[in-house]
């Protein structure tokens, strides 16, 4: 059963949300890493410079996975732009709008998104 148009658009806003959001916790990160560079001197103890370090490689590596989610938002919105959005990029079914409540910006089906994982694709 198709989305009406309702249902799409109380997505898009949604997805919209998401987005501002996330966006602004990269930003966040952005700027917790620019002053952990900043505030490394010639006077820092080996294992403070350390610790700092990992720390940066964690906020990193959120935000790698942050920039995934904002990349499949932005897919979602361009899927709603297209009029396609519910429709399962790979196989053209339409993705089970419990799927799409769980996860807005799902563009595949569980069994294309495991297969996609999986490396059967």
């Amino acid at each position: 059963m198709a989305l009406k148009p309702a249902e799409i658009e109380k997505f898009k806003e949604e997805l919209l949300k998401l987005k501002e959001k996330i966006t602004g916790a990269i930003n966040e990160v952005k700027e917790e890493v620019k002053q952990l560079d900043e505030s490394k001197g010639y006077s820092q103890h080996q294992a403070d410079e350390g610790t700092d370090d990992f720390g940066k490689t964690i906020n990193m590596e959120v935000s790698s996975k942050e920039y995934g989610i904002l990349r499949q938002i932005d897919r979602a919105l361009e899927k709603i732009d297209e009029g396609t959005y519910g429709v399962c990029d790979v196989s053209g079914k339409e993705i089970p709008i419990l799927r799409l409540k769980a996860i807005p910006y799902a563009t595949m089906t569980v069994d294309m998104q495991d297969k996609l994982e999986k490396g059967l694709l």
